[in-house]
């Protein structure tokens, strides 16, 4: 058996309370029938309009469907019919264990790299998410270019999936097994990051990275060197960033952070606390759906003694999942 890989791993942080208690309404075929991999939960949810990327039957929307909350909306995209026959049949019943008056869920047949003729609009959502189907798709430009094309101004794609630490031959990319263990499908990371600005999003800011182990000979041999890492990044559709840093100040009312908000690998901002952050984050700060909850420090501001400066690498910007 080729089954000793952890490419799906569980999510690196512990699972918040509130998120547990949200998987707990919701019913048991769906959880059961539910392929995916760990749990991909951004942020400052309420009343934001989400699209999933590969929805299954259902599960991940229908958790995000109760943290968005009644004035909120949530969009699935599948390309199983199955799937979403499961994720529909339950429609009603969700709306009504959650006590809304009308469903705030939907699901559509598509592709993620085939967003518009699946008739998902340009400018319609605030943030994207996405498990482990990006490296699936052949064409990693399209299914980035196409997500900037139907999120908002300020919107985010928040995904976890299988990136490289180089490009692959086409001897990995090709063996069935190692496709179907979404390790033939990974993306270099210096390509993410590369695709990604080229469409348009601001630089990939990382959030979470975990190695891959491949605990079987024969595939190890045909890997040689290469790693691979299951990591969740953040991109932005904000302005290009002017190089000014920041002060900012989380303010602390974000529905499950009221005490710090762990933005990514390089920046967790505790209540109240004075921070510098780079220019690049006071651009996605001031420019998303975070920008009601942090107080920005005019510039020429002197700084004091309370200021926060996080560590960074000699990489500022951290964004390599560390497998060099």
């Amino acid at each position: 058996s080729f089954n000793t890989f952890n490419a799906c791993l569980a999510p690196a942080q512990p699972i918040p309370a509130f998120v547990l208690k949200a998987l707990k309404k919701i019913h048991p075929e769906v959880t059961s029938k539910y392929y995916g991999c760990g749990l991909v939960v951004p942020e400052c949810l309420e009343g934001c309009k989400l699209l999933d990327l590969g929805s299954g039957s259902g599960r991940d929307c229908y958790m995000l469907s109760q943290l968005v909350g009644e004035k909120g909306h949530v969009t699935g995209i599948d390309m199983t019919e199955d799937q979403l026959e499961v994720a529909r049949k339950y429609v009603d019943h969700h709306t009504r264990e959650f006590g809304y008056e009308k469903p705030n869920v939907d699901f559509v047949q598509g592709y993620i790299d085939a967003l518009k003729e699946a008739g998902l609009e340009e400018n319609s959502f605030d943030i994207i998410i996405s498990n482990c189907v990006v490296n699936l798709s052949p064409d990693k430009r399209k299914v980035l270019s196409d997500a900037y094309r139907v999120l908002k101004d300020g919107g985010e794609l928040y995904f976890s999936d299988v990136y490289s630490n180089r490009k692959l031959s086409d001897e990995i990319k090709n063996h069935k097994v190692l496709w179907g263990e979404c390790l033939g499908g990974a993306l270099w990371w210096g390509d993410l990051v590369r695709l990604a600005q080229e469409v348009g999003f601001s630089p990939p800011r990382l959030v979470t990275a975990n190695v891959i182990t491949v605990d079987n000979m024969e595939l190890e041999a045909i890997l040689g060197d290469y790693q691979f890492v299951s990591a969740t990044y953040r991109l932005f559709k904000v302005p290009k960033i002017s190089n000014k840093a920041s002060l900012v100040i989380y303010n602390g009312n974000i529905a499950g952070f009221g005490e710090s908000l762990e933005f990514d690998a390089q920046y967790t901002f505790k209540v109240d606390e004075v921070v510098e952050v780079d220019g690049e984050v006071a651009s996605i700060l001031s420019h998303s759906r975070f920008a009601e909850e942090f107080t920005f420090q005019p510039p020429g501001v002197p700084a004091g003694c309370g200021v926060k400066k996080p560590k960074v690498c000699a990489n500022t910007r951290t964004i390599a999942p560390n497998v060099s």
